[in-house]
């Protein structure tokens, strides 16, 4: 039963992951000065040019992903992405004692994050995507 629900889960999958990426890359390119400000208020040298980065990653390599089209290479940019990200915005061993649950939370969602794009990497974006029609 399961086989007979890969290509519907894939795409399910694929569409849930995006849809974290993909409004979030709209909003920066609405609030793009908010979003320097933001990112330079963590340190992060260039932080008009991190923003850019960020909507590249977020609304490009989203998009790819949810129609499948070099999904694996999406995936794993988004991956690494995260990772980076995930490091200097939720860095919870470094926030007041009232901030450490919601960071440590943060912290983790996106680690669990990295580890679905590091599936698709791995994997693929199944039957139903760009990718998969190209083979057929």
């Amino acid at each position: 039963m399961l086989n007979s629900l890969q290509n519907p889960l894939s795409l399910l999958g694929r569409a849930l992951i995006a849809l974290l990426f993909i409004p979030a890359g709209f909003s920066k390119i609405a609030g793009f000065a908010g979003t320097a400000g933001y990112i330079a208020s963590k340190g992060v040298p260039l932080p008009e040019v991190a923003a850019a980065a960020a909507i590249g990653v977020e609304l490009g390599l989203g998009l790819l992903l949810l129609v499948g089209f070099q999904a694996r290479w999406a995936a794993l940019g988004i991956a690494l992405f995260t990772v980076v990200i995930t490091f200097i915005f939720h860095n919870f061993w470094a926030v007041p004692a009232e901030q450490v649950m919601m960071q440590q939370q943060a912290f983790f969602k996106n680690i669990a994050v990295v580890g679905g794009l590091l599936t698709i990497a791995a994997w693929g974006a199944g039957a139903w995507s760009v990718d998969g029609q190209s083979k057929g």
